[in-house]
């Protein structure tokens, strides 16, 4: 089973978006039969056997085994991710695409994006992944606002321009500044 499963296609959105899907994938987050899974469920085995069939076929599980019961050989299922990511791009862009400027929300979006697809694609077997992920909080007053996004583009350019020769592991990068929505009480 792997971590991340990442749709790119809309035939998979769409057979994966469908509550009494959910429910069953959910109960195939450890192998099971379809009789198993419609016992928990409350569902007729042959409802269930429907969805797991329709999830088989978009990729979203696995039968991982199979076994006699009674002269009938009955299928063991497995969800093939612990975790499913929709690509943004399966709904599309809506819109006209404006022009990618790094302070706008459009670009940020796009960076998202692009910092998910990467994501989904590490292979997880592998015995390391160096990796860091840093979040916190800044609070710059509005007269200081220019003077911060500035400060931290400098900052990020001169690693750029420090580590950015053509030799040694290859890092992707990827900041995201925007504003905190306050806190509703």
């Amino acid at each position: 089973m792997r971590d991340v499963l990442y749709l790119e296609q809309i035939e998979q959105a769409e057979v994966l978006l469908k509550p009494q899907r959910v429910e069953v994938l959910r109960q195939l987050a450890e192998p099971r039969t379809c009789t198993e899974v419609a016992a928990r469920l409350e569902q007729t085995p042959q409802r269930v056997y429907y969805h797991v069939k329709q999830l088989v076929a978009a990729g979203l599980v696995e039968q991982v085994d199979q076994r006699k019961v009674r002269g009938i050989t009955e299928g063991i299922y497995q969800a093939a991710a612990r975790s499913y990511w929709l690509s943004p791009r399966v709904v599309g862009r809506i819109g006209l695409r404006r022009t990618r400027d790094e302070l706008s929300l459009g670009y940020l979006l796009d960076l998202m994006e692009e910092v998910q697809a990467d994501v989904a694609a590490l292979d997880r077997s592998a015995p390391e992944l160096p990796s860091i992920g840093v979040s916190g909080e800044i609070r710059v007053p509005a007269e200081r606002r220019q003077e911060f996004l500035h400060d931290l583009q400098s900052a990020l350019q001169e690693l750029f321009t420090r580590y950015g020769g053509t030799e040694g592991d290859a890092f992707k990068l990827a900041v995201a500044c925007y504003p905190k929505e306050t806190d509703r009480d």
